[in-house]
């Protein structure tokens, strides 16, 4: 079995200048203003929007992020129905071929040290799920039938896709305190990294 801690990496995105202006000229649209747009006005034009509260402007650019975390996580994260979502099967990736290793991968908790005794009673867990579903397998099931006895702390890759406004409404519910503490492990982070390359657009969004 391995363990491993969840992260994400991005598929998709656009340059920020481009994304600033491409927007801009999407809003300038609506006043018929498009021959005043430019370097300079884009950032001051798309900061008064999203201060007036007009979002629907940022739907007009998509970010394509790559993200492993537990199932849990990704339970969570299907709610947001207007993102495009490709998540890895457990109906069709047989964790114990080859190919996987012949065993399960799954997240840490790293809300409990490896020494606390709720870690050793999540790891017994872990181990007597791979067990069953390697048996499982071995016994003539299909990975869709043996995928039953697999935890929420399994591992998965899922594809996300969405628009700007879905991104700010994600991060806004997502990094909350009352988000889920491996939630915000992810999100938190994702969100520093949105701020780093379109800071305009989400440093007035809070990781905290």
């Amino acid at each position: 079995m391995k363990i491993v801690d969840p992260s994400f990496s991005f598929m998709h995105i656009p340059d920020g200048d481009f994304i600033l202006s491409h927007l801009e000229l999407a809003a300038r649209t609506c006043y018929k203003s498009e021959d005043q747009a430019g370097p300079e006005s884009a950032p001051k034009l798309l900061a008064r929007i999203i201060r007036m509260g007009h979002d629907s402007v940022l739907e007009h650019i998509a970010v394509t992020v790559r993200i492993i975390c537990d199932r849990g996580v990704t339970h969570e994260l299907v709610r947001h129905r207007l993102c495009s979502f490709s998540q890895e099967s457990t109906r069709y990736a047989n964790y114990a071929h080859e190919k996987f290793g012949n065993e399960i991968t799954v997240i840490r908790p790293f809300f409990w040290q490896e020494n606390d005794a709720r870690y050793v009673l999540w790891l017994k867990a872990m181990y007597a799920c791979e067990d069953a579903y390697l048996q499982l397998v071995q016994a003539g099931a299909s990975a869709q039938e043996a995928r039953s006895v697999l935890p929420n702390s399994l591992k998965t890759e899922i594809v996300v896709t969405a628009n700007i406004r879905q991104w700010r409404h994600i991060f806004k519910l997502r990094c909350d305190k009352a988000s889920h503490p491996q939630m915000r492990q992810v999100m938190q982070p994702l969100l520093m990294a949105f701020q780093e390359r379109i800071p305009l657009l989400f440093d007035d969004l809070s990781t905290s």
